[in-house]
């Protein structure tokens, strides 16, 4: 993650994820360790998964104290195997103990995303279609979970409700139709905003091509009339396959020539790649 997303954006969030896991203090922490001590301590891969969100787990530790340091043995994007060790931490025993949960869980939960995206992107290899993300992400998680997936080798759709028009059913019924919502939204956005409309039928993609939307979503669409609507396009509009895509169909679905497929199961669904920190130490000031 870049460094000023992390200090503009994700620092607060950690900062909150933190305040909701110790209200005044860690209690265990300070029972077993009232004093500065300094210690380290093991970052290892209990599965094999891809790696993503190391920026996120350090900035945890150093959000509670800035001396503490990570030793990263594998970067963002990497594959590991169970027993591999990823990292050392060092610093004070107690900001290792009290920050561990909390940068375990974004850790652990960024690197299932990147693993779900690794191997449905890798479905796709040999086609031109672009594996791509949703807003179907969980609360105050979206800027760590879309970080993943593009770890993971997808790419992100639009981050929110501002920064593209989309244009889904009950918006159309809201505007009295494609043709009135698609004007509407052209009058109103920006002249770079994208407009993208979703279609459930051929006569809705028919109408959404001729009222000029950029991209042409074909929702929960059957295979065949999803062949259909990609001729129907014929390159006048941008193509996304959604709904319900998956592992087992996501090769299928780009060899009928869409230009995206998004996937929401890549954060609502994916697991967590188990990691573990272990082996803490206590060590002289001169071994730090």
């Amino acid at each position: 993650m870049d460094p000023i997303t992390m200090k503009l954006v994700a620092d607060d969030l950690i900062r909150s994820a933190l305040r909701e896991d110790i209200t005044y203090e860690d209690v265990s922490t300070v029972s077993v360790c009232p004093e500065p001590a300094p210690a380290t301590v093991e970052l290892i891969a209990k599965a094999a998964g891809v790696i993503a969100g190391l920026d996120v787990f350090e900035r945890t530790f150093q959000l509670l104290d800035p001396a503490t340091r990570v030793e990263r043995l594998v970067k963002d994007g990497d594959e590991v195997a169970p027993g591999q060790v990823l990292a050392h931490v060092a610093g004070d025993a107690r900001v290792l103990l009290s920050g561990e949960r909390v940068a375990l869980n974004y850790l652990q939960r960024m690197s299932g995303i990147a693993t779900l995206t690794r191997r449905m992107a890798r479905a796709l290899a040999g086609t031109r279609t672009q594996l791509v993300d949703t807003r179907k992400t969980c609360p105050n998680m979206r800027v760590f979970e879309k970080e993943a997936v593009r770890v993971g080798g997808g790419s992100n759709h639009r981050y929110n409700l501002s920064t593209a028009v989309m244009l889904k059913d009950n918006h159309i019924d809201a505007a009295g139709g494609i043709t009135a919502a698609v004007r509407a939204a052209r009058a109103h956005a920006s002249f770079t905003a994208t407009v993208e409309v979703e279609c459930e039928s051929l006569d809705q993609v028919r109408e959404a091509v001729a009222a000029g939307a950029d991209i042409v979503m074909l929702d929960n669409m059957d295979h065949a009339a999803m062949a259909a609507a990609v001729e129907l396009v014929d390159g006048r509009a941008k193509t996304e396959a959604s709904g319900n895509v998956d592992e087992g169909n996501v090769r299928a679905l780009a060899d009928l020539g869409v230009d995206f497929i998004s996937s929401g199961a890549l954060t609502h669904s994916a697991g967590i790649l188990d990691l573990s920190l272990k082996h803490l130490r206590l060590t002289d000031s001169a071994d730090r």
